[in-house]
């Protein structure tokens, strides 16, 4: 399949405050922070999120501040990604005293700086559209300082490679960072199988596809970043970046197409690729009124061209004959802007928080597939007002929001203009000091995605196409959850059972195309999807302490999908995964695995990414040396299958082959001398991702 990219924001964002009084600088505090860390209980829990605080142990033992975060009992190091990601799936976002923050400033900071850690399972209002947990590191704020570092990790035998270097220096009001992140994969031996079965006309059709794959990509991520801040009275922040990538897909196979039992030998080819290097700009600026009141503004812009190339062929072995010649080229131009103002009062009965953003953004494409050559532009604009207050009575916390969502998107053969409440309420009951219930309720919308939208076509095997929807409407989400959560010195878990209503959910379906005499896997907007069920997650130490974690995470879930023609789709799962890790003195390992289950996505059933990895490191001063073998004794495997319900009876298999038994080593370093200069960033935007087919 083609992917064709193009989409640059130009983001302008104001947020709002955290809700935590700021860190401020003396010998005085410093001193009566430490007592805190040493002192404090290591988890509390509050109406909106999780506080935790590390003893003096875990101090020690981390080298920098992301080795604190994979403690906490729903995130785990991802040893694939490089990164910290949550146990439970979905979008991660961190910050650093409440702006938004890379894996690599996470590893700036040295852990004698973290004060404590602020853990969202439900994000307060400005960050709920983006991310689905939010981690806050509360630190100190010296004023001198440097830091530095490098890491890399290789398998010895097929192209994995993820390295990465910072460095940073503050003076005074003054800090500078640098930073570069590079992820390389090139895999020769990923093997295909897909299946798919269709009456056309009154025949029977069946195509039988198998293929090996030679395909990869490079990432890379370059930040220039420039702070100057006075403590409680402003900060400014000017932040640079760069993401440069480029993938590519070469296949080789054959087909074995029937048409009524009558079978013939057709070879395939495919060959796609992509590449696009957005340069963002951002600027921040927050100003102090007094102790009580804070504005903040925040503007990101990005403005890049995309290039992506489909081809697609099948012949007939026996003469050479083609069967169909897919040949898809896009250009795409993309300018956006988002813009944020926030506002914050603190009463003394709690916290007023408001603000407004803003993001349009604007495409320009030039498109040749099957249909011919076409130019046409597409605009998407969306708007959000919010507002918020937190506080608490007694042993009863509550945060209270409502909202506005207004979605305009305006494509080359339709405009479609939503305007959608954002009511939301979460209230909190402490049981016990070790005990909470928390009852969570939110209603969002959800724009489609740029090539959910796109009225791009291509073909994929004889009669079966893939294509966007440009006519699709924006879903709206209704979740429901009641959370009970336990702590001690041997659990620290949550127990979840939710209630979701998926309004106008996009989901695939295939679709009969008069125009195409074939079917088209496509876009569309279904009645409504259901899910309920009941979700654990957390961590068990068996011994009180670090040498042995156990992270399970189990969420059984029966969804109700139900189309706009009255067809009813139901299916029952159980995701899971589990972590286990070990650590004493300078040695640590860790082990994860699940076992993949299939989930409903339209007509189809999708196993997520099977795990099976082990790894180990050792530090050794500001050395740590690093090895793991990743997916043992199995390649990583996808597979996808289709319900009675579809018109196309359709499955495939996929193995990556150079993941199976991977043996990887790494080597890091890293070098602090005196402290960074963090600021407290009430806001946090970013650049749409680049549009991709």
């Amino acid at each position: 399949m083609k992917k064709t990219a193009a989409i640059a924001l130009i983001q302008l964002s104001f947020a709002v405050q955290a809700q935590e009084t700021p860190v401020k600088d003396s010998a005085v505090q410093t001193q009566e922070i430490q007592e805190v860390v040493l002192k404090a209980q290591h988890k509390k829990q509050y109406v909106d999120k999780a506080v935790y605080t590390f003893d003096q142990n875990a101090l020690d033992k981390a080298r920098y501040a992301a080795d604190l975060l994979k403690t906490l009992p729903e995130l785990q190091y991802s040893p694939i990604d490089n990164k910290i990601t949550s146990t439970k799936g979905g979008t991660l976002l961190t910050l650093i005293n409440g702006i938004e923050a890379t894996e690599l400033q996470i590893r700036s900071i040295q852990p004698q700086n973290v004060v404590k850690v602020e853990y969202y399972d439900n994000p307060p209002t400005r960050w709920a559209s983006r991310a689905d947990t939010v981690v806050n590191i509360i630190t100190r704020n010296p004023e001198t300082g440097y830091v530095w570092g490098a890491d890399v990790s290789s398998a010895l035998t097929t192209g994995f490679v993820n390295g990465s270097a910072y460095a940073g220096y503050t003076q005074g009001r003054n800090d500078f960072g640098l930073e570069y992140s590079i992820n390389l994969r090139d895999y020769d031996n990923r093997k295909v199988r897909k299946t798919y079965e269709y009456l056309l006309n009154g025949n029977e059709y069946q195509t039988l596809e198998n293929r090996k794959d030679h395909f990869g990509y490079t990432d890379q991520y370059i930040t220039l970043r420039y702070t100057n801040q006075l403590a409680d009275r402003y900060a400014f922040q000017a932040k640079f970046n760069m993401e440069i990538l480029t993938s590519f897909n070469r296949s080789a196979g054959q087909n074995v197409f029937s048409v009524n039992n009558e079978a013939e030998d057709h070879g395939t080819s495919i060959r796609n690729g992509s590449s696009y290097a957005p340069p963002t700009l951002d600027l921040y600026y927050s100003k102090n009124f007094g102790k009580k009141d804070e504005i903040s503004f925040n503007v990101v812009g990005s403005a890049y061209e995309t290039s992506s190339y489909e081809t697609d062929k099948e012949w007939k072995r026996s003469n050479g004959e083609s069967v169909f010649d897919n040949d898809m080229k896009l250009k795409a131009k993309q300018n956006s802007i988002v813009g944020e103002v926030a506002y914050t009062h603190q009463f003394d009965a709690g916290k007023l928080s408001a603000g407004y953003r803003i993001a349009n953004n604007h495409v320009s494409n030039e498109l040749n597939n099957l249909s011919g050559y076409s130019e046409y532009t597409v605009n998407y604009l969306t708007q959000y007002l919010y507002s918020e207050f937190s506080g608490k009575k007694g042993k009863l916390g509550y945060r209270a929001g409502i909202g506005v969502t207004n979605i305009h998107n305006n494509s080359s053969v339709t405009t479609e203009n939503d305007w959608t409440p954002n009511p939301k309420l979460v209230l909190s009951y402490t049981i016990a000091k070790n005990q909470s219930l928390r009852l969570t309720s939110d209603y969002t919308s959800k724009s489609p995605w740029a090539d959910a939208l796109s009225s791009n076509i291509v073909q994929t095997v004889p009669n079966i196409y893939r294509t966007g929807n440009p006519y699709l409407k924006p879903s709206h989400v209704f979740r429901n959850n009641l959370v009970y959560s336990f702590n001690n010195k041997y659990f620290d878990f949550n127990l979840v059972p939710f209630y979701n209503i998926l309004y106008r959910d996009i989901t695939q379906f295939y679709t009969y195309s008069a125009q195409l005499n074939g079917y088209a896997l496509t876009y569309d907007n279904s009645d409504y999807t259901r899910q309920t069920g009941l979700q654990f997650s957390g961590s068990l130490k068996p011994f009180g302490n670090d040498l042995l974690v156990i992270k399970p995470y189990l969420q059984f879930a029966s969804v109700l999908l139900k189309k706009t023609d009255g067809t009813v789709i139901r299916n029952q799962y159980l995701r899971n995964s589990f972590t286990l890790s070990s650590e004493y003195k300078n040695f640590s390992f860790q082990y994860q695995f699940n076992i993949p289950s299939y989930t409903l996505s339209g007509a189809f059933l999708n196993t997520n990414e099977n795990q099976n990895h082990a790894f180990a490191s050792y530090k050794l001063s500001n050395w740590t040396l690093m090895t793991g073998f990743y997916w043992i004794g199995m390649p990583s495997e996808y597979k996808t299958k289709s319900l009675s319900e579809s018109v196309v009876n359709y499955s495939s298999h996929t193995q990556i082959m150079n993941n199976k038994n991977m043996f990887v080593l790494g080597i890091s370093y890293d070098f602090a001398k005196g402290k960074q200069n963090n600021i407290h960033r009430k806001l946090n935007n970013d650049t749409a991702p680049a549009v991709t087919f």
